[in-house]
């Protein structure tokens, strides 16, 4: 037995030779790793763009029977991308469920590390170690500027990333002051007006979770920078974390801050 982000006990299998993944960014990171152990996958599972697994559905609503029918070792889930009462019906049903909790950027390579060794069985891969060294840059001096940044995930009505949120630390760890840290939701609504204001160097407007476009979301900024990027760069915590730290800076630089 071991216990999961969660504290849960979890019954593993060393090493795992089935495993069906509940969440995007950990579909990446275990294809990445071990691609042939990989069985299940939900419909939102996009990388690797090969990806050939049985689909079980979605990450709120996935297809409790489609996985047991897999007989995987293990189902890797997250808490803040899946349902508890999937995870309960799941091991109900029999299946040991691993639940990871990423809330910040370290937070995410202590999770990784634990599923790959700890819930999976394996060594720990490469990316990983690539991506930690990358994150782990000098501090930057105290009186480094640091450029303003906000991150809309909605429209209509307008939402962004607030505070206790992987993208919201990811925004610090790069040196950006994260104009919403503070806010009292993870996810506030906000009104236009308060998003396009003068005190903000730049709007990062992701694809994800809504798809915002050249013609969808910077047309409505009147004062504010926008910049089109990858939520995928922003949210998912796996291999992404390497292309996160290389491209990033870049988007913000390149749309006149003050990076």
């Amino acid at each position: 037995m071991s216990r999961d982000d969660l504290g849960a006990e979890v019954r593993v299998t060393h090493p795992a030779r089935r495993v069906v993944s509940l969440v995007p960014s950990l579909t990446e990171a275990v294809a990445a790793t071990g691609d042939a152990a990989l069985v299940g996958a939900t419909d939102w599972c996009t990388r690797p763009a090969d990806l050939d697994v049985t689909r079980v559905r979605g990450t709120k609503n996935p297809d409790v029977q489609a996985v047991v029918d897999l007989a995987p070792d293990l189902v890797v889930a997250n808490q803040e991308e899946n349902r508890a009462l999937d995870v309960r019906r799941l091991r109900e049903a029999g299946v040991p469920v691993w639940v990871t909790r990423i809330e910040t950027v370290d937070e995410a390579f202590t999770s990784m590390r634990r599923l790959f060794t700890d819930a999976l069985g394996w060594e720990v891969p490469p990316w990983l170690v690539e991506a930690e060294q990358a994150w782990a840059p000098p501090a930057a001096p105290a009186d480094a500027v640091r450029p303003r940044v906000a991150v809309a995930v909605w429209r209509d009505p307008w939402m962004v990333v607030g505070r206790d949120t992987f993208t919201g630390d990811l925004l610090g760890r790069l040196g950006w002051d994260h104009a919403y840290a503070a806010a009292s939701d993870r996810y506030p609504h906000v009104a236009l007006a308060d998003l396009d204001r003068g005190d903000l160097d730049l709007v990062l407007l992701p694809d994800e979770p809504y798809v915002f476009g050249p013609d969808d979301g910077p047309e409505a900024f009147e004062r504010v920078p926008t910049a089109l990027v990858s939520g995928r760069l922003l949210t998912w915590y796996g291999p992404a974390l390497l292309e996160a730290a290389r491209e990033l800076p870049a988007a913000v630089r390149a749309h006149g801050t003050r990076a």
